[in-house]
């Protein structure tokens, strides 16, 4: 199989090439290289493809990894075909890089980017943001947090949100930029260097092993890759003097995990607006964004035209946060969550509520600190 890499590519003239691109169709329209034409993977067919058989084709995927079997099968039919190394990740760094070595053109977009948080996107983003601090009391006087950023949109929206509460609200507590460099890639880490430099965060930089050490694993990987993350960030976070981690999970997150508890643990729970850390005395985990919907986050983004890494584990570019198979169970609750917001919005937002007005007259049974109690106890009262 034969490959290319971006700035190769770049050099060849228009005319003389075909780029087909083979993610899915959301990635796709959302951006892909200059003349690049769709054919999604599940429906790419060799014997029906209608092309010039003079001009080379040159193959695109997400990471330069499913497009290989692409580039193998064109080849065995006949047609020149190169596979695009690195995929759309690596022409997403390539552009970025460029972009950053751009003094005046970086301070012109930056201040762009934080308008349209306080103005465009104040009712979706920033209004949302701020509700949740109050009404889930996550920040006080004299904090000093920790704004865990793994380098996606929501951990760097909330990085610029943690920003802009301080230029324009509040000031009476302390904020870090913390980044865990776990074993990224060396594509996805320019991405997430760049990304930062391109919106102004300060980021703090710290370096662990963790991908190295779950390599090995074939029983939950990525539960255990998880729970390591958390408590190296804990870990560096409390070096630092800082009393709570901010993470980036969102609306979306909230309501996937309610129906993920009922429909495949058999109980009904939540994910916390703010926890006290059980191994990290004196620590706290709050989650500023616990009101804002994924929607909106995709939203400012977009409008934007900001690129984030997706899923940055180098063991999984297949993944479906990479670009392959969907099939996850959090997928699954996306899927499901679509289908109620199609039918009436009201669903989603009931689903939220419902962990907000447990009635406990009317259940069988509930748990708390790890006792059981049932209804029968209390019935001939």
């Amino acid at each position: 199989m034969e490959s290319i890499n971006i700035e190769e590519l770049e050099l060849i003239n228009q005319n003389d090439r075909v780029i087909i691109d083979i993610r899915s169709r959301e990635d796709y329209e959302k951006e892909t290289m200059p003349g690049a034409v769709h054919i999604p993977l599940d429906e790419f067919n060799v014997s029906q493809l209608d092309l010039n058989r003079e001009k080379v084709i040159y193959v695109l995927c997400h990471t330069g990894e499913r497009s290989k079997d692409v580039v193998d099968a064109l080849q065995l039919a006949g047609f020149q075909a190169f596979n695009i190394e690195g995929g759309y990740r690596s022409y997403l760094r390539l552009n970025l890089s460029r972009l950053v070595q751009k003094e005046d053109e970086i301070a012109e977009r930056r201040g762009e980017i934080e308008r349209s948080i306080i103005k465009k996107y104040k009712k979706t983003v920033w209004r949302q943001f701020t509700k949740g601090i109050n009404e889930y009391e996550l920040i006080k006087d004299g904090d000093k947090i920790a704004v865990c950023i793994s380098g996606g949109k929501d951990s760097m929206l909330l990085a610029k949100l943690m920003q802009e509460l301080k230029k324009h609200g509040r000031n009476n507590f302390e904020v870090e930029f913390l980044v865990m460099n776990p074993g990224y890639n060396e594509e996805n880490w320019k991405i997430i260097e760049n990304n930062a430099k391109l919106l102004g965060i300060p980021i703090q930089v710290f370096h662990t092993e963790i991908f190295d050490i779950v390599a090995g694993v074939d029983d939950s990987p990525c539960y255990l890759c998880a729970r390591m993350r958390r408590g190296y960030l804990y870990a560096k976070a409390k070096e630092l003097g800082c009393n709570k981690i901010a993470l980036g999970h969102h609306y979306d997150d909230v309501i996937e995990t309610i129906l993920m508890g009922m429909m495949y643990n058999g109980q009904i729970e939540t994910m916390m607006p703010k926890l006290h850390s059980t191994n990290f005395e004196g620590m706290e985990l709050i989650r500023p964004l616990y009101l804002v919907k994924e929607a909106a986050i995709k939203a400012w983004r977009d409008s934007n035209d900001l690129h984030f890494i997706q899923c940055a584990c180098r063991f999984t570019e297949n993944c479906a946060s990479c670009g392959g198979e969907k099939g996850s169970k959090r997928d699954e609750m996306k899927e499901l969550i679509q289908q109620f917001r199609q039918k009436d919005e009201i669903i989603e937002k009931n689903i939220f509520r419902s962990v907000e007005n447990v009635n406990l007259a009317k259940v069988i049974g509930y748990k708390k600190d790890k006792k059981k109690y049932n209804f029968l106890e209390n019935y001939e009262d």
